[in-house]
């Protein structure tokens, strides 16, 4: 009986919010088509397969995990490794906590035409296209640019820091957190402005000063939007920027600069191995999402705030 009356209210709830369940229905679509779909050509990372034969068929060669064995065991596994995590460690340290601070930082500026003003001003860099972007930096690192005539008057040398495997790492992460932090900062905005007000009137009558009461208020109030962009953080560590790095590696910062994403450019687009690197990326996904599912289960032991 319980459950034939829990039935019947769940089905007026889908009735009554018909419309708005409707809406969901062009994004399944390209999730359907462009995410799950294409899952089907996972099968040539165990296979030799040839660009216009079958996934399926009599005449398919399989060769188990002779590709994954093959990447683990090459020369390059090492440094992809190293070099992706390292990249990624940056970015994941400086592009996931400056949002945070910006997002903190705006929240006490209450001239509103200034904080509109830098806000905009943080935005923009985040819709200029990513070639853009790469030829701007390229330009301002050369040795005639106006970034390293700046840094000429601090003593730094004059030279093309483009092909300095000490600075490709710095080169990289400033461009990127430059590039995404203040559209990044959105999602926390929107958070801390939905923070009931009271708070913090009832910090001020308390006697706490801003700086208590963004930490007393403020961070616990958007600390389930920073646990959960973490976790995606973390499950995404081994997906670098890898269409910057195109852009602004050159043969000379390979030993720092190669990471699994452009390591599978070369290869696969370029060198036409598709079996090979489609077990390279397979092998990218697991390790993600192993990552995505040991970060929540922490987050949920830790913060009560997960995925699932």
């Amino acid at each position: 009986m319980i459950k034939k009356r829990f039935g019947g209210l769940k089905h007026e709830m889908i009735k009554e919010n018909l419309q708005i369940y409707s809406l969901l229905l062009p994004v399944l679509v390209l999730l359907f088509a462009f995410c799950y779909i294409p899952l089907y050509g996972v099968v040539i990372a165990f296979q030799d397969y040839v660009p216009g034969s079958p996934f399926i068929g009599p005449g398919v060669k399989w060769v188990g995990l002779k590709y994954f064995v093959r990447f683990v065991q090459g020369e390059y596994f090492s440094r992809l490794i190293r070099n992706t995590l390292v990249l990624s460690g940056l970015n994941l340290l400086f592009g996931f906590t400056l949002p945070i601070l910006f997002a903190l930082l705006m929240d006490q500026i209450h001239r509103m035409q200034f904080r509109k003003f830098v806000q905009t001003a943080s935005y923009l860099p985040y819709f200029i296209s990513t070639v853009v972007v790469a030829g701007m930096v390229i330009s301002f690192i050369d040795a005639n640019g106006i970034i390293t005539h700046f840094l000429t008057f601090f003593g730094m040398p004059a030279m093309n820091y483009q092909i300095s495997k000490t600075a490709f790492p710095a080169v990289y992460t400033i461009t990127n957190v430059w590039k995404s932090f203040g559209f990044g900062s959105i999602l926390y905005l929107s958070t801390i402005t939905s923070i009931d007000p009271g708070l913090y009137e009832s910090a001020k009558i308390d006697g706490a000063n801003r700086f208590q009461q963004a930490f007393h208020i403020t961070i616990p109030g958007i600390q389930r939007i920073i646990a959960i962009n973490l976790i995606m953080a973390i499950g995404g560590i081994l997906g670098t920027n890898t269409d910057l790095i195109l852009l602004l590696y050159t043969s000379a910062t390979y030993e720092v600069a190669d990471v699994i994403g452009t390591y599978v450019y070369r290869l696969g687009i370029v060198g036409g191995e598709f079996s090979y690197t489609a077990a390279v990326g397979l092998f990218m996904s697991v390790i993600g999402f192993a990552l995505t599912f040991a970060a929540n289960k922490i987050s949920n032991k830790l913060t009560d705030y997960g995925l699932w």
